[in-house]
């Protein structure tokens, strides 16, 4: 971890890709109290297609009519 004071994070922040090149997180200070705390962007999770997903799911064996209707019987 990186630690810059308001100073140095003023003057860095006009170069951000020089000032967090080597570091994961940056701490920034004020008269040695942590004000802020500066982390890298994570990336955006992939999400499977619809295709995909639907491909992993089951098929159903009984239509739908007839299922319901079971269940209507069941119920009287």
């Amino acid at each position: 971890m990186k630690e810059l004071n308001i100073r140095e994070a003023r003057e860095g922040l006009s170069h951000p890709e020089t000032m967090f090149a080597d570091t994961d997180e940056v701490l920034v200070v004020c008269r040695g109290e942590p004000v802020a705390r500066i982390l890298p962007v994570t990336p955006k999770r992939k999400v499977r297609s619809l295709a995909a997903f639907r491909a992993t799911q089951p098929f159903q064996d009984v239509p739908s009519a007839v299922a319901i209707s079971e269940d209507r019987e069941d119920r009287f």
